[in-house]
């Protein structure tokens, strides 16, 4: 067939290019296609795309030969393998070009829609860098409609979803869909498989995100990431400091960073010096409740709430009614006694420290326990002794 012998000319033209580490991989190449074994070809085909001197063959490997059997290839396999070369094309419109080939390929095939999601949202990448948001979103929420239809999805996709989701977000600026999309995309990859400098990027864009994001009063999920250690080495590690700060309510470390050389160099921040100091009373007021005893939240005094969170007695109703009303807190006010009756707090992810005091709680409880069972056995001793004389 004409095919094949196209196949066979490219492949030892290419051969005789390459690199001495490549040329074996060309030879398996050939022998594999003739002999139809289209399972060990993409074997073959996954080890050659991971060498970094491969990479100037990747497009013409694709356009010359992957192309005459990618409908006998596994098409997730495919699709990563596209995504690969695509990168290499430095122009974004050719890039987009070559992956729309895939997406349009794929579209109308009911048993690649987790491979069409793939596709659809690397290409969506690269709109975004190409500033097209709107056809970016596009893909986001079809490929969200069909992910929920979808019993299983390969991690892969769920990373390449939640990746250029969560880029989208920042770019829009909408920091509470960053953060949850962010983290998601955490949840679905290895940290192994990024590197130092992206790591602290991700860490740094979450940590502003958390302060930033309106409706985040928890940051107990960053915070036991392992993601956010790659701050404590870096010039942002301050910021770590005060995510920390604001998750147990501490004022004191927030006033210092607060006026910190770090902290007046982020006009962002400084700008919604307002926001978080109202976001830290709230976190404060949440670990304040928190802390204490289930007996102890029946009766929470004005006063009290007032010295934990920093506000003025006057302001204690006000930002209890806040509380409330954002769903951080469920009880009553008692206006008269001045006082606050709490029944449940937003359930959190704990760190270390929220974690031991919520130990030393249990602790706490079975003393009180085996205190009381303890005085029950001696009274009812007591009584059977009396009945006995």
């Amino acid at each position: 067939m004409q095919v094949d012998r196209d196949v066979t000319v490219y492949l030892n033209k290419a051969k005789q290019s390459a690199p001495a580490e490549l040329r074996e991989f060309f030879d398996q190449f050939e022998d594999l296609y003739d002999r139809k074994l289209w399972h060990q070809l993409t074997l073959v085909l996954n080890k050659f795309v991971r060498l970094p001197s491969a990479t100037p063959f990747l497009v013409p490997l694709y356009d010359e030969f992957v192309s005459e059997w990618q409908k006998r290839m596994n098409q997730l396999s495919l699709v990563l393998f596209v995504t690969t070369a695509s990168r290499t094309i430095k122009d974004p419109t050719t890039s987009l070009a070559f992956l729309n080939r895939q997406v349009e390929r794929l579209k109308d095939q009911s048993e690649d829609r987790d491979s069409y999601v793939l596709a659809s949202m690397e290409a969506a990448h690269i709109k975004l860098v190409s500033a097209d948001f709107e056809g970016c979103k596009a893909s986001i929420d079809e490929s969200e409609k069909i992910l929920s239809d979808l019993p299983v999805v390969d991690t892969v996709i769920n990373a390449s979803f939640y990746r250029v989701s969560a880029d989208y977000y920042k770019a829009k600026a909408l920091y509470p869909q960053f953060y949850h999309n962010a983290l998601l995309f955490l949840s679905s990859t290895s940290l192994e498989e990024i590197s130092t400098a992206e790591k602290i990027e991700r860490a740094y864009d979450l940590s502003l995100s958390a302060l930033l994001g309106d409706g985040l009063y928890n940051f107990g999920e960053l915070l036991m990431h392992p993601i956010l250690d790659s701050l404590t080495s870096s010039p942002s590690a301050w910021l770590r400091n005060l995510l920390f700060a604001f998750n147990s309510g501490d004022n004191d470390t927030f006033e210092k960073i607060s006026k910190s050389p770090e902290f007046l160099k982020m006009p962002l921040l400084v700008s919604s010096i307002a926001f978080l100091s109202q976001k830290l009373c709230l976190m404060s007021l949440m670990e304040s409740v928190f802390r204490r005893s289930k007996e102890e939240r029946g009766r929470l005094a004005f006063t009290t709430l007032a010295k934990d969170t920093r506000v003025a007695v006057h302001e204690v109703e006000h930002l209890v009614m806040k509380a409330l009303s954002l769903g951080l807190i469920r009880g009553s006010i008692d206006e008269i006694d001045a006082t606050v009756s709490v029944s449940w707090v937003q359930p959190r992810v704990l760190e270390m420290g929220q974690i031991k005091t919520i130990n030393e709680k249990l602790a706490g409880w079975s003393d009180n326990v085996r205190e009381k069972v303890v005085s029950l056995e001696r009274d009812g001793a007591v009584e059977i002794s009396i009945l006995a004389e």
